[in-house]
């Protein structure tokens, strides 16, 4: 079973290339239409791409003519999209999002009417059903508040006013969170500091967000907030700073969820949730503590999959991906933030001290531009490469090479007990690679 559109995380690539297009977005939304195979209310999200609006309307004309009701909520973030379907009781939801990806990508993503995304075997279901030739365009397509619940929900996961007299700053990647994340730290009693919130359907994720944390870190230290905050465009990634200005990643907001969920008898199933792509300190804290760490393929619906099977409620990636399946049905970049800040009100420490929790192995990752994706069966020089290595590793290390879902890039980790053994790993690796592939 292979995909032939279907990456990582949705469809996704270049606007106006050979899959991003009005064209095929209406043949997938009248597939996905056919796949439900009954009636019902689609809710379609997007994020602030001056391509998006074209999109929706094309991905609701497939849907309608595949006899559903296709709604559409307007600017709003993934994570609240995920909510909207499984309270409603919709039967699909759709965002339309090249989430972290620049402003010249777009993309499409399903979920359920449980509010989880499908699986590979529902895309490849999709993919199957596509027709020939896209439909007629609608000449009206309903609207309908996408983040008010969200919002309101958000908020009453802290006591009111518990973030009076701090400073938050808060980079919203000129994306999907700008009308949400804000309203409901404000709401909470915060004074924030805004970064990348004035967005102009060209900007998004453009040196700001999740991505680009070095404007957050540097505006914490020149104001002397509390607390950073960033997202991803489509918000479901959450990125940290501490107040010292140092960036926290997803594997040590992870790591200090699950041990305060522990210490309070909280962590379900005594299990966190990690993609291959965590540190190891991870699983050293986290086994210390009495629990244990179960790990995935890249990708959160991977990980909420994974999470669904053994009863976890905590999981993610170190991207920043954060699920907390007691609150969301899928990564959440505001929920995450507010559980961090929940603990930190608990404990009564700051960020820079909580975050000791986890000790980390030396860790080295290379991203390398491909002209194309390839399996790594076919680069006998990389997979030679890759073996020798593993074997000179052993229980004190690992190495990790795949090829992006979402982009031409082939990603490269190898983590150990030294920096001078994992740097020339690395670059044993990128050798190997420039043999097999062409880098561009």
């Amino acid at each position: 079973m292979k995909r032939i559109y279907f990456g990582t995380d949705g469809v996704r690539g270049p606007y106006g290339g050979p899959v991003v297009n009005e064209a095929f977005a209406s043949r997938l939304g009248e597939a996905a239409g056919r796949w439900v195979g009954t009636r019902g209310r689609v809710l379609i999200g997007r994020d602030t791409r001056a391509s998006g609006e074209s999109l929706v309307k094309a991905v609701a004309a497939g849907l309608a003519a595949a006899g559903l009701e296709p709604v559409s909520l307007g600017v709003v973030p993934t994570p609240a999209v995920a909510r909207a379907v499984r309270l409603s009781g919709a039967v699909l939801g759709v965002v339309i999002t090249a989430s972290h990806n620049p402003a010249a990508d777009n993309g499409i993503k399903f979920f359920a009417g449980t509010g989880i995304k499908l699986t590979d075997e529902d895309e490849f279901h999709i993919e199957s059903l596509l027709p020939a030739e896209p439909c007629a365009p609608l000449t009206t397509l309903p609207v309908s508040d996408g983040f008010f619940d969200y919002i309101n929900a958000a908020s009453g996961l802290l006591p009111a006013q518990s973030l009076a007299g701090w400073r938050i700053v808060l980079d919203t990647a000129n994306g999907a969170t700008v009308p949400t994340s804000p309203v409901v730290l404000r709401a909470l009693g915060a004074e924030v500091i805004g970064i990348g919130d004035a967005p102009n359907g060209s900007n998004i994720n453009s040196a700001v967000g999740s991505e680009h944390p070095e404007k957050l870190a540097d505006k914490v230290r020149a104001t002397g907030a509390r607390l950073g905050i960033a997202h991803d465009g489509d918000g479901d990634r959450c990125i940290l700073c501490d107040e010292t200005g140092s960036v926290l990643d997803g594997d040590e907001v992870l790591t200090l969820l699950a041990l305060h969920a522990m210490k309070h008898g909280k962590l379900a199933a005594s299990t966190l949730v990690v993609t291959v792509q965590s540190n190891l300190g991870v699983d050293t804290a986290i086994k210390v503590a009495g629990g244990r760490v179960v790990r995935t393929s890249v990708g959160d619906r991977y990980v909420i999959e994974r999470m669904l099977e053994t009863g976890a409620t905590l999981g993610g990636e170190s991207s920043g991906h954060i699920i907390c399946a007691d609150t969301s049905p899928t990564g959440d970049g505001l929920v995450a933030a507010l559980k961090v800040i929940e603990v930190m009100l608990a404990d009564g420490r700051p960020l820079s001290e909580l975050r000791k929790a986890l000790r980390k192995f030396p860790q080295v990752t290379r991203n390398l531009k491909v002209k194309e994706r390839r399996e790594l069966s076919d680069c006998p020089t990389l997979s030679r490469a890759i073996s020798e290595l593993e074997a000179e590793l052993g229980e004190r290390g690992r190495v990790l090479v795949r090829f992006s879902g979402t982009e031409a890039k082939l990603r490269l980790l190898v983590e150990g007990y030294s920096d001078e053994v994992i740097g020339k790993g690395i670059e044993k690796l990128m050798l190997a690679a420039g043999i097999d592939l062409q880098i561009i």
